[in-house]
């Protein structure tokens, strides 16, 4: 017999998305008896009709009003309401989208491992111009970083990953998601998660496609609060950045410190070697992915490079957020 397990949503907008995604899941939900809760923060579209329609007829699914918006908030919520009655949490992200046996697979690693808490690795999956070169990006080391789970994951125990399953008693023990966190509240949970000596394991036998942002300044708006969320947990737990963070962060101060190039050329040098490099990262990828087009995939690691040292920098110095940046 499964565990009880609980599978939490947080949706905004997710119309195109949600109704298939729940077709997926049912299955097993039916076979498990588990609870779908989809956590909807005020979707000005039909995300929260298709839920209703379906909840109406499916007792799997519940809808759950999120007034606060964010997904962390989402999670909490419905464990809060919910978690009393299952041993495990499965986080769901309804812009992506799921292999079939995707949630016996976490359970059985769960099981096999004795970890507390399994993450995953993801691909980006485009369609269209922007959103093929921005998931060609993600996909790569120079859009990633190397960071386990974007690139093929190996099975071992790690910092950090993409959130999958956590045991529910774990994610209660440490006070669940900061809420005062719209981004980076993963990584966030994850230090407090292993500062209580729980496990983390990366699965390497399951994954999800993540479907990436179609436009640049969506993109932008994203890891410009994925930079500042970064930040935030830096000031929060007093530690340090990962190389591959430091790396991105120097992008602002490169970028000031190229304003002085009338004075020496040297002041230039940062800039145009991370030009260099996003160009030749575009050439690498367009390579490895026998894609011409993705050429440019090295521009749209740019911005995203750029705009998470924006954020970065706006969180540690205490800036003012632009308006249309804002969570």
């Amino acid at each position: 017999m499964l565990p009880t397990v609980l599978i939490v949503i947080p949706t905004l907008n997710e119309a195109a998305h949600i109704g298939g995604l729940l077709d997926s899941l049912l299955p097993f939900a039916q076979r498990s008896a588990a609870r779908i809760v989809v956590a909807d923060g005020g979707s000005s579209d039909d995300t929260a009709r298709i839920v209703a329609e379906r909840a109406a007829i499916e007792p799997a699914i519940t809808l759950l009003d999120n007034p606060r918006r964010l997904q962390s908030a989402a999670v909490n919520l419905a464990v809060e309401r919910f978690g009393a009655e299952a041993d495990w949490l499965i986080r769901i992200d309804a812009h992506a989208a799921y292999p079939t046996d995707y949630c016996e697979t976490l359970l059985a690693e769960a099981e096999a491992t004795g970890a507390e808490s399994v993450v995953v690795g993801m691909r980006a999956v485009g369609s269209g111009f922007w959103q093929g070169l921005i998931a060609a990006a993600q996909n790569s080391r120079l859009g990633n970083g190397g960071s386990a789970h974007r690139m093929a994951p190996q099975g071992r125990f790690v910092e950090h990953g993409h959130h999958a399953l956590m045991r529910i008693a774990a994610f209660r023990a440490v006070g669940g998601y900061d809420e005062s966190f719209s981004h980076n509240e993963d990584a966030e949970l994850d230090l407090r998660l292993r500062a209580a000596g729980y496990r983390i394991w990366l699965t390497p036998k399951t994954r999800l496609d993540y479907f990436p942002r179609r436009t640049l300044p969506a993109l932008i708006r994203q890891y410009y609060l994925f930079g500042k969320g970064r930040a935030r947990n830096l000031q929060k737990h007093r530690n340090r950045p990962g190389l591959r963070q430091m790396l991105v962060a120097a992008l602002m101060p490169a970028l000031l410190a190229a304003v002085l190039t009338p004075l020496s050329p040297v002041f230039a040098l940062p800039l145009l070697l991370w030009l260099v490099g996003c160009a030749v990262g575009g050439v690498a990828i367009a390579r490895q992915t026998g894609d011409p087009g993705a050429l440019l995939s090295g521009l749209a690691a740019g911005v995203m490079h750029a705009a998470w040292s924006a954020g970065f920098w706006t969180q540690m110095l205490g800036l003012k957020r632009p308006q249309g940046l804002r969570a």
